[in-house]
């Protein structure tokens, strides 16, 4: 959907996400929706309904009398969001490989791991997350469990959040591009055990880093 397309609503709630995770709108910082109102260019309508819906992913809090509050993410935060996703994706994966795809159904799975080994070899980390944003939500799409899709897109903005803030501090992500070709190929072979196990080792080892960098630096202004 286009730009021009979205709704007032559709479109607050769009700028507001990509102002949290640029930092414009920094963790622990409170606002006014008149402020946010007038941040958009846009009457308080639908920026309350944006407010709305991004309290229920939980990237603020809407306060009575006291406006909006941009929710910050401890790392035990992040560990529950890791071990509930970690769970919820690996079930995905064996059932997309118990579906027997064949390749042509998963095309855009391997476009997706395709570009992030392209931006890895470019350097280019922001390329190479939004590749693996799509790799995630394919994954989750072909498991065919509407209740999990609804529950991970809850999840995947908090995610999102913390990655973009330490995804330059750490290596570049060569191994997890070797995760994704591994599920990958169990889901094309049909292997519906080796597609839940090399996930779930995946999904671990990106906890692992993830929350160590958050107690390391103590982000928790995300």
């Amino acid at each position: 959907m286009s730009e021009k397309t979205l709704s007032n609503s559709q479109r607050a709630v769009h700028e507001l996400r990509e102002r949290i995770f640029s930092g414009d709108l920094s963790a622990g910082s409170d606002h006014l929706e008149s402020e946010l109102a007038n941040l958009l260019d846009m009457s308080r309508t639908p920026v309350r309904e944006a407010v709305l819906t991004l309290e229920s992913q939980g990237l603020l809090e809407l306060r009575p009398r006291k406006g909006v509050r941009i929710l910050p993410l401890s790392p035990d935060d992040m560990a529950d969001i890791y071990d509930v996703l970690t769970e919820l994706e690996s079930h995905s994966a064996e059932r997309a490989a118990e579906a027997r795809y064949d390749e042509q159904d998963l095309a855009f799975l391997a476009k997706a791991i395709d570009d992030m080994d392209k931006a890895i070899a470019a350097s280019d980390l922001d390329a190479w997350a939004e590749a693996d944003d799509r790799f995630h939500a394919e994954l989750v799409r072909l498991g065919r469990n509407s209740r999990i899709a609804g529950i991970v897109g809850m999840m995947s903005d908090q995610v999102r959040r913390a990655r973009m803030t330490t995804l330059f501090m750490r290596p570049l992500p060569t191994k997890s591009n070797e995760d994704h070709r591994q599920v990958y190929d169990a889901i094309r072979d049909g292997d519906g055990y080796q597609a839940r196990e090399t996930h779930r080792a995946h999904r671990q080892h990106a906890k692992s880093i993830i929350v160590e960098l958050l107690q390391r630096h103590r982000l928790k202004f995300l």
